[in-house]
């Protein structure tokens, strides 16, 4: 559809006055944006296009699509285009009551749900004529409830991943205004599934293309462990094997587990050449049986490994290992998504943190993933919300220097050098001052050097923006630093060392240089000689 509605709106000031009231679509409440900054997860463009009474903002995003925010924290796709949208507001006034509703509920419940809310707002004005009147004027035809509440629903399923708000000062996400959809691990999973039905009908292409792709591996691997076949030996060993390439991975060990399931001792060496592969496999694979092994003891192996770590219910998988398959097919929204929700109900109750075996006690692993996979995203602004909450609620002294040393490092990626100089003061006043004896050896281990190194990339960071005194300053605390450590750690950051400092020395030259034209630099002038007096 295209936006014809919207300008006979913006040309006809009656139109304009009737969208507005009693339906709710106010240009005029355009000039005046939404009721916070908000920004698409995405990164993708927002323009305001219209407002309405309650608060609420209609957004056109990139595609021409709109995107309605409430000013309680919901919002949603509405339509595919400013006309689609209009004709959803006008043939139903009450849409918002009617987010709840789908096609499944049946005509008979969606009819009374609409009457009933259309009734509603009959008692304080009409909506009837004018709904006549603007409908014709805009070329709109007559839809019943049932399709517009169709198209709602649609249209409210297709806002994920692509059209998430977020809260631009804080980045948490607007709340859907639909239930939320499948879970993570459908889409996730879709392709790997496609491609084992292939491998299962013997397609060699698939068995050639699946083996050469290590992606499309563990997709195809965690297909079969949701969906197992005694048939299946043959592709699980194919997939192993190649598998194999790539050392140890969660898929790798999954691949071992479901060969061993069936209990065949003839794979027994394979299993073994498996293990052997490298040290970090070896490990992994341990107590794979050895050649010797009698079926019994193969498939009790197997089924240990299978009961601790994976089953057949793909939502008894950790979340991370959705997330990760994810972002690895390039559904990169997807995985955005999903790690920001997670990260938004982490903030919202600190509580789903708490360790099961010691409730007083909070696992904050899940943080740290959380980082790990914004950070894969190259999503530095949600890394550093989830490293922010991590180091505040870190304990020891040893981990309160890593986690602030790790949120300075992200903070001069994002270019955000104060914020960085900030985070690394508090690690030198927790080196200093640590409460505890965790820190007792920080100088002779990898922390220190990591610590002391991050100082001098942030003081190069400051010499390129043009800040020499803060420069200099930090300079003077990494060298304080690089001074206290032993020899053994301080190797490796002596060229580092030596380097800031010449940058640093060449920074402060440089405020005795003026930028010519071309952007080249060029001596300062000498001043001119005094005036002879008169």
């Amino acid at each position: 559809m295209t936006d014809h509605a919207l300008r006979l709106l913006r040309q006809d000031r009656r139109l304009a006055e009737l969208a507005a009231f009693p339906f709710g679509f106010d240009l005029g409440r355009a000039e005046h944006g939404h009721v916070e900054e908000v920004r698409l997860a995405s990164g993708g463009p927002l323009d305001v296009v219209a407002g309405d009474d309650s608060g609420g903002t209609y957004f056109v995003c990139a595609d021409g699509s709109v995107l309605y925010a409430d000013s309680e924290g919901a919002a949603g796709i509405i339509g595919s285009s400013v006309d689609e949208a209009l004709e959803l507001v006008i043939g139903l006034p009450g849409w918002r009551d009617c987010t709840h509703l789908s096609p499944d509920d049946g005509e008979e419940t969606i009819l009374a749900c609409v009457a009933e809310t259309e009734d509603d707002i009959r008692e304080c004005y009409g909506i009837d004529k004018e709904r006549i009147e603007l409908r014709a004027a805009l070329g709109f035809p007559e839809r019943s409830p049932v399709e517009l509440v169709g198209r709602l629903r649609a249209a409210l399923l297709r806002t994920e991943p692509d059209f998430v708000l977020l809260n631009a000062e804080e980045g948490c996400a607007y709340d859907r205004l639909v239930p939320a959809g499948p879970p993570l691990w459908e889409p996730v999973l879709a392709a790997g599934r496609a491609d084992l039905a292939r491998l299962r009908k013997g397609d060699p292409t698939a068995w050639r293309e699946v083996a050469d792709d290590p992606v499309r591996r563990r997709i195809t691997l965690r297909a079969a462990q949701c969906d197992r076949s005694e048939d299946d030996l043959d592709l699980l060993r194919h997939l192993l094997r190649h598998d194999a390439r790539s050392s140890m991975t969660d898929e790798l060990r999954l691949a071992a587990v479901l060969v061993g399931l069936h209990g065949n001792t003839a794979d027994l060496p394979l299993l073994a050449e498996v293990r052997e592969t490298d040290c970090d496999t070896a490990c992994g694979l341990g107590g794979v049986p050895g050649p010797g092994a009698s079926a019994a003891e193969l498939r009790q192996w197997a089924w240990e490994l299978d009961d601790s770590m994976f089953g057949t219910d793909p939502s008894d998988e950790p979340f991370f290992t959705w997330t990760d398959l994810a972002s690895d097919q390039g559904m990169t929204e997807l995985a955005r998504v999903a790690l920001i929700r997670e990260l938004d109900s982490i903030v919202m109750d600190r509580s789903r943190l708490r360790r099961p075996d010691a409730p007083h006690l909070l696992d904050t692993t899940p943080l740290v993933m959380l980082v790990q996979g914004f950070e894969r995203l190259a999503d530095l602004p949600q890394a550093l919300r989830a490293q922010r909450l991590y180091a505040a609620l870190q304990e020891r002294a040893w981990d309160r220097v890593s986690a602030r040393h790790t949120l300075a490092r992200l903070e001069r990626e994002a270019g955000r050098p104060a914020q960085a100089v900030t985070a690394l003061a508090a690690v030198r006043e927790a080196l200093a001052t640590p409460g505890d004896d965790s820190l007792r050896h920080w100088r002779r281990v990898n922390l220190g050097r990591f610590v002391a190194e991050e100082h001098y990339r942030l003081t190069l960071a400051l010499a390129d923006a043009g800040r020499p005194e803060e420069a200099r300053a930090l300079l003077a605390a990494a060298d304080a630093l690089l001074g206290e450590l032993s020899e053994n750690a301080a190797k490796g950051l002596r060229e580092i060392s030596g380097r800031t400092a010449a940058r640093v020395r060449e920074a402060g030259r440089g405020r005795a240089r003026r930028v010519t034209g071309n952007g080249s630099l060029r001596a300062a002038p000498p001043p001119a000689p005094p005036r002879n007096p008169r």
